[in-house]
């Protein structure tokens, strides 16, 4: 996915013997090697996820401790995603210097370090530059992970491997934030926030410990006009664009939604308590099941159809939550969650279908910067458009940015159709000439 790089702990003393043992590995050792890898990378994301997103339920805390609307409290999120888009590009490229396994490492043990921190801060101002540190040590294990695993683990077990690194994002990102919403309901937020450090901090022990050293390629210098090159490729494809915009603005407007729901759900009507507030992100869940079989279908029917499938659910889930009446906001939720998810599983693998050449490399690292500038900037803006227009307001909004996702992959999808044309119209200019 990013540029080559491994473990930069003496090049000539680790990599070089590994590398010229890669041969004499047998079947069942690669196996066993890219099992522990996948264990290491659950543990890995399950850790870094959970802190990202671990003050998500308690922003109505943030609001009302330091005066705040809803957003302004957003920024909280906001802080650490922007922090993440940021770090992406810049680390990747780090990588290739210094290697993928230590970039990993340094980014899961300062996330935690930080975390530590975060509940210490004595000012919103404090608490936004830590979260926005901690988004920042978070790429680092973001932006290297997949193609470290496509090096590592080779044929043996890639698939399995990736498949458990984006299931410990996926309930990390869940369990952090039904961790802090519960003890915040219990105790307060702060005490919230530690526990999910101290169980990430258990994560990146293990993580540390299980991860092999690496046996791919040696680090080498930063070429930066190849970097360059790789950057105009991936920003000259026109088909690229169509997934970008559906990442940054899909994911804006998914994460405004949770942004604000616990602010909507404890007031009347419903008045329910933040620790049942917090379980809504079980929805999360069936994003897990959405995104394998949205994958699945979109290498029978297509990409471009299933996506703006996707897209539809998601809307559809949307509009549902519009009612003040807990059971549609449920169903709604499950129906944008699921579609959501399909759409960001096809997208990206779009993404890493088109790309080639140099654009292989950085076309997934743009991908992710517009997925979470969206998360920060989108999440922000649906902040303060719920605390001007009300939740009404904000699904319009949405609604918006969901129509224009859907148009930009019906775009794509033009556009990768005429590139298929063209590269499969024999040339008439020889028989012309003679």
């Amino acid at each position: 996915m990013f540029a080559s790089a491994s473990d930069a702990a003496g090049p000539a003393v680790t990599d070089g013997p590994r590398a010229g043992r890669a041969a004499e590995t047998t079947p069942g050792t690669d196996a066993r090697r890219s099992r522990r890898i996948g264990l290491a990378m659950l543990v890995a994301g399950f850790a870094v996820f959970a802190l990202l997103y671990a003050v998500q339920p308690v922003l109505p805390q943030f609001a009302d401790q330091y005066g705040l609307g809803p957003g302004g409290a957003s920024l909280a999120i906001s802080a650490g995603t922007g922090g993440l888009a940021i770090g992406l590009i810049p680390l990747a490229v780090l990588s290739q210097a210094i290697g993928r396994r230590p970039v990993m490492i340094a980014s899961v043990v300062a996330a935690v370090l930080i975390g530590a921190v975060v509940p210490l801060a004595g000012s919103f101002p404090m608490l936004i530059t830590l979260r926005a540190l901690q988004g920042l040590a978070v790429a680092g294990l973001a932006s290297v992970a997949m193609a470290y695993l496509a090096e590592e683990t080779r044929s043996a077990g890639l698939g399995a491997a990736i498949g458990l690194y984006v299931a410990g994002n996926s309930l990390g990102g869940m369990s952090g934030r039904l961790l802090t919403g519960v003890l915040a309901d219990l105790t307060n937020w702060r005490i919230g926030l530690w526990a999910v450090t101290a169980l990430a901090a258990a994560c990146a022990v293990v993580f540390v410990l299980a991860l092999p050293a690496s046996s791919g390629p040696r680090p080498a210098p930063l070429r930066f006009a190849e970097v360059v090159g790789g950057l105009r490729a991936a920003l000259t494809d026109p088909v690229l664009y169509g997934p970008y915009i559906v990442a940054a603005l899909g994911t804006g407007g998914f994460v405004s939604l949770y942004n604000v729901l616990g602010f909507r759900l404890l007031e009347p009507p419903f008045l329910l308590a933040p620790a049942v507030v917090a379980l809504v992100f079980l929805a999360y869940a069936i994003g897990s099941v959405s995104s394998a079989t949205a994958g699945r279908a979109a290498d029978r029917l297509g990409r471009p159809g299933v996506l703006i499938g996707g897209l539809g659910i998601t809307l559809v889930g949307v509009l549902l939550t519009v009612p003040d009446h807990l059971a549609p906001i449920l169903i709604g939720l499950g129906l944008l969650t699921g579609g959501f998810f399909a759409a960001h599983a096809v997208a990206s693998g779009w993404v890493g279908s088109r790309a080639s050449g140099r654009a292989r490399t950085q076309a997934p690292a743009l991908y992710l910067l517009a997925y979470y500038l969206g998360s920060s900037v989108g999440g922000a803006v649906g902040g303060v458009a719920y605390g001007r227009f009300g939740w009404t307001g904000l699904v319009v909004v949405v609604v918006g940015w969901l129509l224009l996702a859907a148009v930009a992959a019906m775009l794509a999808a033009v556009a990768q159709r005429r590139s298929t044309d063209r590269a499969q119209a024999p040339s008439l200019r020889p028989s012309a000439a003679r």
